[in-house]
């Protein structure tokens, strides 16, 4: 395992990546015990239970936030890599993973938790995770000046290449394909063929820069691909998300 200590050695703690790690680990963590909480909520098992104030219900959002923003001015705070930092970090991963839990609640600013809509932030703290995960684990620039300089010029390439294929995971996920951009997170062409497809004709991209033609065109796409893998992606969905329980909201000023 002499590769396993000499990436950790060189990357993490040369990479100065330690707080970066915790956080992602903390991240982790916290959002699969909150999702194990709130489905036995939902079922009415074990000993928890919703908490509310005077008829307001307090989701779990609210100290999330109440907890990122504590961490991220006590790292910005902390002396570099001292115990605060990595305090911070553990802050930083766990109220993180409490807001993107509720996402698509605060995005759409209704109670759709346990809606189709609602599924929507298991989507995005997946993705989030996943970038996450790979900045801890990849290539650390901060390293570069302890290397050669055909080591730094290969380093560089890679680090170049990286943020393109990041830069194509975005837009992947702007143009509403944010299952094909966690995948192609990890296998890149397939992060390469969603960027250049069309766009969902809901999604942030189409919205931005398809003509009335050009959405036309994507809603007629996007309609034959659901009709042949909705149904698998609806199941999927709904083991990792819950199944949903309640219809979805009215979308505001639709007629």
């Amino acid at each position: 395992m002499t590769w396993l200590h000499d990436w950790w050695h060189d990357e993490i703690v040369h990479g100065y990546k330690g707080p970066l790690m915790l956080s992602f680990v903390a991240f982790v963590i916290t959002f699969v015990i909150v999702r194990v909480i709130t489905r036995m909520i939902r079922a009415g098992k074990g000993p928890f239970g919703n908490i509310s104030s005077g008829g307001v219900h307090l989701h779990h959002s609210i100290p999330g936030l109440l907890i990122l923003i504590a961490g991220a001015f006590v790292g910005i705070g902390s002396p570099p890599m001292s115990v605060w930092t990595y305090l911070a970090a553990v802050a930083i991963g766990l109220g993180t993973a409490l807001v993107l839990d509720e996402f698509a609640m605060l995005f759409r600013l209704q109670d759709v938790y346990w809606t189709q809509e609602g599924q929507l932030s298991v989507n995005i703290a997946t993705l989030a995770a996943a970038i996450i995960g790979l900045a801890a684990v990849g290539l650390s620039p901060a390293q570069m000046t302890q290397l050669s300089g055909v080591a730094i010029a290969w380093r560089g390439i890679a680090v170049a290449l990286l943020l393109v294929h990041l830069v194509l995971v975005v837009v992947t996920g702007l143009k509403g394909k944010y299952s094909t951009a966690i995948v192609g997170l990890f296998v890149s062409p397939i992060a390469w063929f969603g960027a250049i497809r069309l766009a969902r004709p809901t999604s942030p991209w189409a919205r931005w820069f398809y003509s009335e033609h050009r959405k036309a065109r994507a809603k007629h796409r996007a309609d034959t691909f659901d009709k042949r893998w909705d149904s698998v992606r609806v199941r999927w969905d709904d083991v990792i998300a819950g199944t949903p329980s309640m219809p979805n909201p009215p979308t505001p000023g639709a007629k």
